[in-house]
């Protein structure tokens, strides 16, 4: 069974939701990463999404790209994010890791390396954003194969056919975006998610994770409560922004403890 999988069979058991945090890798501060993760670890996080920065992120909105923008201004690339798992990994064994970023990144790195060192250095899962799940079998596999879970996107537009092809190859848990649009954008319905869940769990056997327009505590409790996992990454990210760098890793450690309490309560 995967660290993933571990994770929310152990919530289920206990009755309680998986908080997925997401930041991006080397930002606010290159050195600063590994301390916010091992802060949202020690805070509640349950699983932990790393995003890799990359120019054009066409899924995210301008909070997580001008993010991204600082980390690549930093000179941040694939082998950093890697050594950043590896150095957490060094402390916390126990939190999942899911990289998530877009195929550019991959693919100069190289698709058989990445999968190989994401392996060797403690990744859990990936998710990359463009990469459409009809053509995604060998990568699945290949993941799979490195003891590493597949993540996929969906929507409130994908078909039938494509939960139902997720349903085969993806693992772990699957991700759902709540609202047409980027990343921070738009209000989020509950209803509307508390209508789809379902419809994607008759073809998907995985938990469903909620994200995009989940803002704080309270939006954080009504998707946890239609949903398995709430996946909360703007709202994080323009916290940790302005924060000084003696500073960042308690700040996320608090936000992510008051979300853990809504989502217990």
């Amino acid at each position: 069974m995967s660290r993933i999988a571990a994770t929310f069979e152990a919530l289920r058991a206990r009755g309680r939701k998986a908080l997925i945090p997401y930041v991006v890798a080397g930002d606010p501060y290159a050195d600063a990463t590994v301390d916010i993760m091992l802060a949202m670890a020690s805070a509640g996080a349950d699983v932990i999404e790393l995003g890799v920065p990359f120019s054009d992120p066409i899924a995210d909105g301008p909070v997580i790209q001008k993010a991204g923008e600082r980390a690549l201004a930093k000179g941040i690339g694939m082998p950093h994010v890697l050594a950043m798992v590896r150095q957490f990994r060094a402390t916390n064994q126990a939190t999942p890791i899911v990289l998530m970023g877009y195929a550019n990144p991959v693919e100069r790195y190289g698709v058989d390396r990445f999968v190989t060192d994401a392996g060797v250095v403690g990744v859990d899962g990936v998710l990359v954003v463009d990469y459409p799940p009809e053509e995604c079998e060998a990568f699945a596999a290949s993941l799979r194969a490195n003891a590493i879970d597949p993540i996929f996107l969906l929507a409130p537009t994908s078909t039938e056919q494509r939960m139902r092809h997720v349903g085969r190859i993806a693992s772990g848990y699957v991700y759902y975006v709540s609202l047409k649009g980027v990343t921070g954008a738009g209000h989020l319905d509950t209803a509307a998610v508390a209508a789809m869940v379902p419809r994607i769990k008759a073809f998907v056997k995985l938990p469903v994770g909620v994200g995009f327009g989940i803002r704080d505590a309270a939006t954080a409790r009504a998707v946890a409560d239609v949903s398995d996992a709430v996946v909360i990454g703007t709202a994080l990210v323009q916290l940790l922004e302005s924060r000084p760098r003696d500073n960042v890793a308690a700040a996320a450690g608090d936000f992510i403890a008051g979300i853990r309490v809504a989502l217990d309560s």
